[in-house]
């Protein structure tokens, strides 16, 4: 059985949530026990914006669930593999969330624990079928959008962005972002630095500061830190969640990740699994659901409106909208950006 003590010095916090009041039937299960791998920590966009979407999925009782789980600290490596191998062998936990690129350690667990499934997110992943299912985000079309903003109201005609990794799925979002700006300014320049790291504030700053030297006057930043934009005094945009909150007074916008549908989808596969038998056939290749599917937006502009000229807020809308219906196809584009 697990241990709790060791658990708890790997860093795993208890999230204890709604009691049950659902609708399944007397021999259908009550609860969902989730453990969750984390990969940079709560308080960063990529795992803060999971634990919310779980929080909303938990409201809604899906198949009258009880929802639980526990989290660790970042965990990478044989780490991360130790505490996925404790969380199966307690017996406690349905689904083993691996919030990252994860797979070389699932992959020594998953034919060990057939009834438990397994979830690794986002790219460098491998798709291996069976018991682990693949989860992806791209918000590509939300930084587009962002880009439409950035595109109308620069000054310069110099954009920066500081990405963490040139990924798939961080560079899909910086092409993206420099694409919509061009497609209402084709007088664009582009900055682009990367930390080399998903969660460094001091790097995020070094790098900010530093294309804001070079002339970007506005800055989308995957790396989350504004005090550089502030001091600057120009406008910037955050990456995954609405990080308003962290700068309200440079902070626009934000590229927001909703991971309730991914959650959602996760939760109807072990719920068929368990009541009507179905086997687990997780992905083995790379899908995502984007704006149109309620796994991606933009957050509002807060007391920054004013500063956004009407024309450009109705652009914003337009441009959602025409993504919405298929009009509008973001380009997929996942090559790794350069400085102009």
């Amino acid at each position: 059985m697990i241990k709790r003590t060791f658990l708890k010095a790997m860093g795993v916090s208890a999230i204890a949530l709604a009691s049950f009041a659902g609708t399944a039937q007397a021999d259908d299960p009550t609860d969902l026990n989730i453990a969750i791998i984390l990969s940079a920590g709560i308080e960063s966009p990529w795992d803060g914006t999971l634990i919310d979407s779980l929080n909303r999925v938990k409201e809604t009782k899906p198949h009258g669930l009880n929802l639980s789980w526990e989290y660790t600290d970042p965990l990478w490596g044989d780490d991360a593999g130790d505490a996925m191998a404790l969380f199966a062998e307690s017996g406690d936990y349905d689904i083993i969330w691996a919030h990252s690129t994860y797979s070389d350690q699932v992959k020594k667990l998953k034919d060990e624990y057939p009834d438990i499934m397994f979830v690794v997110v986002g790219s460098g992943n491998e798709g291996l079928g069976g018991n682990q299912y693949w989860v992806y985000k791209r918000v590509h079309e939300a930084a587009y959008t962002l880009g439409v903003i950035a595109g109308k109201m620069t000054h310069s005609n110099t954009l920066g962005v500081v990405g963490s990794f040139p990924a798939d799925d961080v560079n899909d979002e910086i092409n993206a972002f420099f694409n919509g700006a061009r497609s209402v300014n084709p007088d664009i320049k582009q900055k682009v630095a990367f930390i080399e790291s998903w969660y460094d504030p001091a790097k995020a700053a070094e790098m900010t500061s530093a294309q804001i030297a070079t002339g970007a006057d506005i800055i989308f930043s995957l790396a989350a830190n504004f005090k550089p934009c502030e001091e600057a005094g120009i406008l910037c945009f955050a990456n995954f969640g609405d990080q308003h909150r962290y700068s309200p007074t440079t902070v626009v916008s934000s590229a927001l990740a909703f991971w309730d549908p991914d959650v959602n989808w996760i939760i109807d596969e072990w719920w068929a699994n368990k009541v009507d038998g179905k086997a687990y056939d997780g992905n083995t290749e790379i899908q995502w659901l984007g704006v149109a599917d309620g796994g991606a937006g933009i957050a509002p502009y807060y007391d920054l409106a004013d500063k956004i000229p009407a024309d450009v807020q109705a652009l914003v809308n337009t441009t959602l909208a025409d993504i919405k219906s298929g009009a509008l196809v973001v380009e997929l584009d996942v090559s790794a950006p350069t400085s102009d």
